[in-house]
């Protein structure tokens, strides 16, 4: 199956080739520079060595200049002739010979064959990126052609649908005009008999009507009995649970009242009580309202510590009354819970 390249993705290929070609061509211009020098500074009279790296920089210049030039006529589909492709050669050449002179001077093959690596390299890639560069205008040319092609067949199958559907556009109103001359006809044929049908069933619906709302009007009558007698009961209701909570709350004060009023009586202590109980005779200090100070006293713990425990009895909501042991109204004296 055929993948379809989007232009992002051909853009992006071309832009890897151009920083591999640039990144390659920039190594072995300074590579070569750097290998050349040393040759042409020793077959250059003394007191000139100074201009041995101008040889290698005009002939690496020329490589650039066809590097660059050859991809600016790829993206603009020109041709440059026969000089670009002996400028290429005969600088890839120079570039060649350059690079293995010292070593060829020296009988060193191997230094040769190392110092080749460079431009053949750079030979080989400018004319495989110039390749590929034709070879993606061509491509993009061909896409480019087919698109146009296929956008030219659709436009031609939109014309040939448009006039089809202008045609049956025309049959259909034909064909609707005719339809409505037959449903006028047969609506006025209808209207006739539908008179005369109201006209019958008209008294019929005045009698199901009378009927109707004497139903409806004792189905009003018997929801509201049932929403009065509904209403009583609710507020029966909430009138017995007002009744309940206020005694509830009546009983409760009382056995707070009670309860204070043992606090108040109690002796206080020689010795201090367990934890436990302490904890439990603060417990009933803070329900019954107790100053602090007689709570130290019924408690012998100091103030500090009650000071605390009534701020951590008093956090959330004042405790129950009937959550506390001995005050659900059976009046038992401190003294009797907290042993």
């Amino acid at each position: 199956m055929k993948v379809s390249t989007s232009l992002d993705q051909i853009r992006s290929a071309e832009r890897v080739l151009a920083v591999g070609t640039w990144t390659i061509t920039l190594g072995a211009v300074l590579y070569s520079m750097l290998t050349v020098t040393p040759l042409m500074s020793g077959h250059t009279p003394k007191g000139w060595q100074w201009t041995a790296p101008i040889l290698p920089l005009v002939v690496d210049a020329a490589v650039v200049i066809v590097v660059r030039m050859d991809s600016t006529l790829t993206r603009l589909d020109g041709d440059g002739g026969r000089w670009p492709v002996v400028l290429r050669w005969m600088t890839g050449a120079m570039t060649v010979l350059l690079n293995v002179g010292q070593s060829a001077l020296n009988h060193d093959k191997v230094g040769a064959a190392v110092h080749s690596v460079a431009p053949l390299l750079l030979i080989v890639t400018a004319e495989t990126s110039l390749a590929y560069r034709r070879a993606i205008a061509a491509a993009l040319a061909a896409r480019e052609a087919r698109e146009r092609d296929e956008r030219v067949e659709r436009e031609r199958v939109a014309e040939e649908r448009r006039k089809q559907e202008r045609e049956d556009r025309l049959a259909e109103y034909d064909r609707a005009r005719q339809a409505e001359r037959e449903r006028r006809e047969h609506e006025d044929h209808m209207a006739d008999k539908q008179r005369e049908h109201e006209q019958r069933m008209a008294h019929d619906r005045r009698a199901e009507q009378a009927r109707r709302e004497a139903a409806e009007r004792s189905e009003r009558q018997r929801q509201q009995d049932a929403e009065r007698s509904d209403r009583e009961r609710r507020e029966r209701e909430v009138s017995d649970r007002e009744r309940r909570e206020r005694e509830r709350e009546q009983a409760a004060e009382q056995d707070a009242d009670r309860l204070r009023q043992q606090l108040l009586s109690a002796p206080a202590v020689d010795e201090r009580l367990p934890e436990d109980q302490a904890r439990l005779k603060v417990q009933d200090c803070v329900v019954a309202r107790i100053p602090q100070r007689r709570a130290v006293e019924l408690t012998g713990w100091s103030a500090g510590w009650v000071a605390a425990l009534y701020k951590e009895l008093r956090i959330g909501e004042r405790p129950a009354l009937h959550a506390v042991p001995g005050t659900n109204g059976d009046a038992t004296a401190p003294e009797e819970r907290a042993s």
